[in-house]
């Protein structure tokens, strides 16, 4: 019989706020790609969908919670995943914005960045000659300046906005080593409370790199931190994706992917869809004799308040 040594979680984060449509026609923008995509990733076996929205006209970047509403709502009425709702979204625009959808919606989850950083992806722009929409060349040209702000008076905002007015749980998104020691920080001065979700990132220009041997520090330095009082994923961008996956099930940890990490599904070939990576991330962790983690499941691990306090 096949040993099963635990369940691990996977995350899908489905459209993002860095790709731009013409790195890949897989890459969904309009609402009704968004919720198909969404759904046949929960069927697949992802237990969370992490949630951007995009202008459905040009694929750009959107806050707009009204745009939120395009997609969210048939999501949550077609699956039973839990939704995490992006409070990152725009390098360009104010807290203020960034948390508008999620206190609209009150969803179970938001990503929540543990510090302010340089995030370019600048070095995209020369891989394409022509774009679809006019927007794109300079979004990702002008990335080299950009600053994704997150003061520690920014977290406290959102924790004030969205952990105490809406029971919202955090998604810690920590892009390096010292974001690790913001979240304790912000712990020790009870701001947050245990166990938290920490979602180790790497891979991204102007945050810890995807060597395998960071994914070890950034977990034994957690370890140190934290204790037992955390959960904790991994998410890799682009070719890293399934490689730091599939060390992170070894490890104990769950993992994200989608079309938002990576738009890949091996090196050199574009992926389908955001199912397809969840698939094969999938058959990673059964091959494995691990066991997928229903949206139940998750709701259990980190004390979720329950898909039916949304918003709407």
């Amino acid at each position: 019989m096949k040993k099963t040594y635990g369940k691990v979680a996977i995350s899908c984060a489905i459209t993002g706020a860095i790709h731009t449509p013409t790195m890949s026609d897989a890459l969904p923008y309009k609402p009704e790609d968004i919720i198909r995509q969404a759904i046949e990733a929960a069927e697949a076996g992802a237990a969370v969908l992490h949630l951007h929205a995009r202008n459905p006209k040009d694929g750009s970047v959107s806050l707009d919670p009204q745009h939120f509403m395009g997609f969210v709502p048939s999501i949550r009425s077609s699956t039973d995943a839990v939704l995490n709702i992006s409070t990152g979204g725009s390098l360009l625009t104010s807290i203020e914005d960034r948390i508008r959808p999620s206190e609209m919606i009150s969803p179970e989850m938001s990503s929540l960045n543990m510090g302010s950083m340089n995030f370019s992806f600048h070095g995209l722009a020369s891989r394409y000659e022509t774009f679809k929409f006019d927007w794109e060349k300079a979004y990702i040209e002008n990335s080299d300046a950009y600053i994704f702000r997150n003061t520690f008076r920014d977290i406290a905002q959102v924790e004030k906005s969205l952990g105490q007015a809406h029971n919202v749980k955090f998604e810690h998104e920590c892009y390096d080593v010292g974001h690790l020691y913001n979240l304790k920080f912000c712990m020790d001065t009870g701001l947050f409370k245990a166990p938290v979700f920490i979602q180790f990132i790497f891979g991204i220009l102007g945050g810890i790199g995807a060597d395998l041997d960071n994914l070890l520090f950034m977990k034994r330095t957690a370890d140190r931190l934290f204790g037992n009082n955390y959960q904790w994923s991994v998410m890799a961008a682009g070719s890293a994706q399934m490689p730091f996956a599939t060390q992170a099930v070894m490890m104990g940890g769950n993992v994200r992917v989608g079309l938002e990490d990576s738009l890949f599904i091996e090196r050199g070939k574009l992926a389908t869809s955001n199912a397809e990576q969840v698939f094969k991330v999938r058959r990673l962790i059964e091959e494995l004799g691990y066991e997928v983690a229903t949206p139940e499941d998750v709701r259990e691990m980190l004390a979720l308040k329950g898909s039916d306090k949304l918003a709407i």
